[in-house]
């Protein structure tokens, strides 16, 4: 396995790196060597509140490319892949999409928080760098990159799902909101309310709090008071568990409701096994035993890492299977022709079944799970 580098930069280092920005198959040697190793950079938060997922991301990725590796690589040159801490920052991560766009990788895999995706993504379009993100914001669509790539759906898909099960199935109406105002957030209570609407629901209360809060109470006071049958969460794993806990605390008991997040073994933690159990999530990986993909993906996790998969390294996996195999079919292409050959890739993943669309999107699906004694399992939803 190439070697590994974790490069946490400072913003004035990083702007000095960048530059010197070209794109690959440019002037550089590097870049456009048909020979040597294909240089991949993965990007993710591995320091700060949002380094279990970038940690999940990481580990995935690199079982697949150590699985295509031992199988000769891609056409007989070896993948190198290399870490870059985000620390979950945009900031730094449009410093590093500079930095990234000067060293000669042809492709990056991640990140997993929206916002960093969003910030970095007109560097890397102008540098014709392919992106496959972990994020779910349909912000990341909306800027129609040809270079943006997502290995799951959106938060359009999550919560129409979401709505779909607890408004028209269970006849659940009175629904309030609880999300943070950065990217994942806003995408997340922009898709529920619009679901919502569509079926003349109206939420008895919409909270919006930051995205660094750690005190909600405020917003769940006004939730409470409002006597909600569902609550609707739409944060990032950690402030989920908080949300959660502090609503348990204030004695609200009744049921919570979210996309991926709320199935990750850090919600679960923040926010105390008892307090998750009934809550809702949409997720198109519900669990490592849903078909023999993921069970085989499973048992290769835990050998290589000594830990169980999950959601985000699953993702990961996903999305670096369909990058490798966007390489091995356009025999080593860059810039926008590696772009067109990830766009026209078929891939059954463990996600689903793959097809990618002019915005980026190629899975359109998820499903619902219950959390139900400390473990996130399939619900019927005929």
């Amino acid at each position: 396995m190439a070697r590994l580098r974790i490069v946490g930069l400072l913003a004035g280092l990083a702007i000095a790196a960048g530059s010197a920005c070209s794109a690959p198959g440019g002037s550089s040697s590097e870049s456009s060597s048909s020979e040597g190793p294909f240089k991949i950079a993965v990007v993710n938060a591995q320091s700060g509140q949002l380094s279990s997922l970038g940690q999940w991301e990481w580990k995935g990725a690199k079982l697949a490319a150590d699985e295509w590796n031992a199988n000769g690589g891609i056409n007989g040159r070896q993948i190198q892949l290399e870490l870059f801490d985000d620390q979950g920052d945009p900031t730094v991560g449009t410093n590093l999409a500079r930095k990234i766009s000067s060293e000669g990788f042809i492709a990056m895999i991640g990140t997993a928080e929206s916002a960093v995706t969003v910030a970095m993504i007109p560097t890397l379009q102008q540098s014709k760098i392919p992106n496959i993100t972990s994020g779910q914001s349909p912000a990341i669509a909306a800027t129609k990159s040809p270079f943006a790539f997502l290995n799951g759906p959106t938060s359009i898909t999550y919560d129409e799902t979401l709505a779909k099960y607890l408004v028209d199935q269970k006849g659940l109406k009175k629904i309030a909101l609880i999300t943070n105002n950065g990217s994942f957030g806003k995408g997340e209570r922009d898709a529920f309310t619009k679901a919502l609407a569509s079926r003349g629901v109206a939420p008895v209360d919409d909270q919006v709090v930051t995205t660094d809060q750690k005190d909600f109470s405020a917003a769940l006071t006004s939730i409470r008071q409002k006597a909600p049958d569902v609550l609707f969460v739409g944060a990032e794993e950690v402030a989920a568990g908080l949300i959660v806990k502090q609503a348990r605390e204030l004695g609200l008991t009744v049921t919570i409701a979210g996309a991926a997040p709320m199935g990750t073994p850090v919600y679960f933690d923040t926010a105390g096994v008892s307090n998750v159990e009934g809550t809702v999530v949409s997720s198109p990986y519900l669990s490592n035993d849903t078909s023999d993909a993921s069970r085989a993906f499973a048992k290769a996790y835990q050998q290589a890492f000594n830990e169980e998969a999950e959601l985000h390294g699953a993702k990961a996996y996903d999305g670096a299977q369909i990058l490798f195999t966007a390489l091995k079919n356009s025999n080593g292409a860059t810039g926008q022709e590696l772009a067109d050959a990830i766009r026209a890739t078929k891939h059954a993943g463990l996600l689903g079944n793959f097809a990618y669309d002019e915005t980026g999107v190629g899975i359109h699906a998820t499903a619902i799970g219950i959390i139900k004694s400390g473990k996130l399992v399939a619900e019927s939803t005929s």
